[in-house]
């Protein structure tokens, strides 16, 4: 059955899972490159980049189970780009060139619509206005029972939570403190939401935290 689901979302150890201020310059916000130092190292990141090497082992091993039987994607559209309010123009087509790693349709939630964006590789992007029950209709109807992942950021993933949508969730707590960002947590009452079944596995760079619904 298709699962709603956050797949290797790194978090920092103060509950960030987004640095503040994010910009052109810091696309993750200031600092949140470091929660993804994990990532950036492992063989699977490397070869989406088009590099060789990189660390095979458990965190690579994660990297690659996160791209599993993933049918389509949900993402906000901070993750998608660093444009606010009305799309200017058509040009930005997300920070990943013209092969971004998704590979299966994408859709965005923003306030103001735009014509799809086709990618090479088997991405499109599809831009929501509606909010997060219709994008999550729309991705069940091309996801052909396979899951969804939502990507995030951290606003799209509260989102889910908040409305009772979220089956499972993959976090990758990063050793590092940013202090301040976006915290993933605050506010919410996650036994009270469901999720009652936890387990950790520890990689080479990050500790892997499970979350599931009984």
């Amino acid at each position: 059955m298709s699962k709603v689901k956050v797949t290797a979302f790194s978090v920092s150890l103060d509950g960030f899972g987004a640095g503040s201020d994010q910009s052109m310059e810091n696309p993750l916000g200031v600092g949140g490159e470091e929660l993804h130092e994990w990532m950036f190292s492992t063989k699977r990141f490397q070869q989406m980049g088009g590099r060789d090497g990189g660390m095979e082992g458990i965190d690579n091993e994660f990297v690659e189970k996160s791209f599993e039987n993933i049918g389509a994607w949900i993402m906000g559209r901070n993750m998608f780009g660093p444009i606010r309010g009305p799309w200017p123009n058509d040009e930005w087509k997300g920070w990943w060139g013209e092969n971004p790693p998704y590979h299966v349709p994408v859709f965005v939630l923003t306030h103001h619509a735009r014509p799809p964006v086709t990618m090479r590789g088997g991405t499109t992007f599809h831009f929501v206005t509606g909010g997060i029950e219709v994008a999550l209709e729309k991705a069940r109807e091309v996801a052909h029972g396979k899951d969804i992942r939502i990507g995030g950021g951290v606003s799209t993933i509260r989102q889910f939570l908040q409305a009772g949508l979220m089956d499972e969730m993959h976090l990758a707590l990063s050793p590092i403190l940013l202090g301040s960002g976006e915290p993933l947590f605050a506010g919410l009452d996650l036994p009270q939401l469901g999720f009652t079944d936890t387990q950790v596995t520890y990689g080479e760079k990050a500790a892997h935290a499970f979350l599931k619904k009984k």
